[in-house]
Formats: C-alpha cells, sequence, structure tokens
C-alpha cells in the first residue's frame, strides 16, 4: 500500500502542474499507485487542496471512443472543483489546455447522501435519488503531457482529466418523463462545425452512467453527497475549441447552454 505522505506528494505534483498550467513529462513510480483504490485515496487529497467544498463529480470514457482516445479500458471518475465550475453563457480564457475539445453532457444533481455498501446501487435506487437535471459542458484537460499512454490509474491521479465545467439552470422540462437514451445532443463551434450525439453514447444511458458512478465510488469506500453534481460524459464525439470560438450544446426540447472561448 502507497502511505499517506506518498499520498501526498503524488497529489501534490499534479496540483501543482494543474494550478500553473504545465505538463508533466512523467511520474515518479514510487508515487505511482497500484490499483483504482490507491489513485481515487490520491485523488481526493484534492478535497482538501481546493478553497471551498467539492462541487461534485465527472465520468470520462463513456464510450469505447472516448476510452481509446485517454488509453483507458473502462470509465473513471473524477472530482468536480467549485472553483472550476461556471454559469452557462460565462466567458473563459483558453490557455495551456493540451486537450482543447467541449463535451455535452448530462448532468444531476443528487437529492440524498449515497453511502457505500457492500452490493451495488441498481438503476431505480440511483433514480429515486436524484433532485435535479442540468445540461452541461465540459472543457477537460490533463497534467499530463502524453495523457494517451500514462494508465487508467495515473489518469485517475490526473482527476480523470477534469478541468473547466460549465453547468446549466435546472431543466424544467418534465425529463423523468424523458428517454434521455434517445434525446440528441448536438454541439457546434459556428453554424457549420457541428457534432451531434445523443444520451445513448454514455454508456447507452445517462441513468446508467450515473449508476455506474455511483457505483464505482461506493466500491471505493466513498459516498456522494447530497446535493453533489454528478456529470455523466460526452454525448457526442469531442468537438475541438480554439481561441475566439463560441460553443453551444444544443439538447433539444431540454434547452440549451454555452461558453464563450476567449
Amino acid at each position: 500500500m502507497i502511505s499517506k505522505s506518498k499520498k501526498k506528494r503524488a497529489s501534490s505534483l499534479i496540483w501543482e502542474a494543474w494550478q500553473n498550467g504545465h505538463a508533466l513529462k512523467d511520474f515518479p513510480e514510487d508515487l505511482a499507485p497500484s490499483n483504482r483504490l490507491e489513485a481515487y485515496q490520491i485523488q481526493m487529497e484534492y478535497a482538501g487542496l481546493s478553497s471551498k467544498p467539492i462541487f461534485g463529480w465527472k465520468i470520462a470514457a463513456t464510450s469505447e471512443a472516448g476510452q481509446k482516445h485517454i488509453g483507458v479500458s473502462a470509465p473513471i471518475a473524477g472530482l468536480l472543483l467549485h472553483e472550476n465550475s461556471y454559469a452557462s453563457g460565462s466567458k473563459l480564457i483558453f490557455e495551456n489546455n493540451r486537450m482543447a475539445v467541449a463535451e455535452p453532457e448530462f448532468a444531476f444533481s443528487m437529492g440524498k447522501r449515497l453511502q457505500p455498501k457492500q452490493g451495488l446501487y441498481t438503476e431505480n435506487e440511483v433514480f429515486e435519488a436524484i433532485d435535479k437535471l442540468h445540461l452541461a459542458i465540459e472543457l477537460p484537460n490533463s497534467r499530463f503531457e502524453h495523457f494517451e499512454k500514462v494508465g487508467e490509474y495515473k489518469l485517475i491521479v490526473d482527476n480523470a482529466c477534469a478541468h473547466q465545467f460549465i453547468i446549466g439552470n435546472e431543466v424544467e422540462f418534465n425529463w423523468r418523463e424523458t428517454d434521455l437514451a434517445k434525446q440528441k445532443v448536438t454541439i457546434s463551434t459556428s453554424p457549420s462545425t457541428k457534432n451531434f450525439g445523443s444520451g445513448a453514447n454514455v454508456l447507452r444511458h445517462p441513468i446508467t452512467a450515473l449508476t455506474w458512478l455511483i457505483n464505482e465510488l461506493s466500491q471505493n469506500k466513498i459516498p456522494i453527497k447530497n446535493k453533489a453534481v454528478v456529470t455523466t460524459g460526452s454525448c457526442t464525439t469531442p468537438i475541438p475549441i480554439k481561441q475566439g470560438d463560441n460553443v453551444v450544446a444544443d439538447f433539444g426540447k431540454l434547452g440549451s447552454i454555452s461558453v464563450a472561448i476567449e
């Protein structure tokens, strides 16, 4: 088992790179986790380094294409930090983002605390624990220069490539009676540059993806707190972004959100 002091050193390396906007070419092997539990324990150190309470959680690599893109065999979870969360319509400065993509996502605000337990949470249990649905755009990034080569444990330490998160107001449309898997989603940076997808692209259904996240954390002894926001992965192929883009994510009858890249 990796020691507490090494977990702190490992998290500090990523945190410093994140705050300073530089990329790590390698990572000390003596600080590297040997399993997912150790990786998430290192990741949780960011809660103490952040100046504000944790905002929620994200899922990375909910599609086969996404898994291939970052070099993992399964989805991974990461923390959403309050200081990196923004309202729809925000203007964000484009700097030091090596991934340079935007992803349209369904995000859920939880209405109750879900404790770790022995068995798995069912989709019905998770569905009943949801308070609100939000529309979201994620702008991921990595603190590794070659993020596609470091492997899933180090990418969990890298906070699952979490970076900036744009979240809309509560969806007022009766989404509980809507099949979110069939909901068409479009993300665009201009009238002629669009990517198309649907909720089915995140583990076949956003609720399935949310349930995966709850169980992933539960099996690693991490609770989901009441009011935590969970964003469930990109509904389309991530769209490349650059300075000057106005990114719009359109979720049809559920609404749309945007972010300007300056």
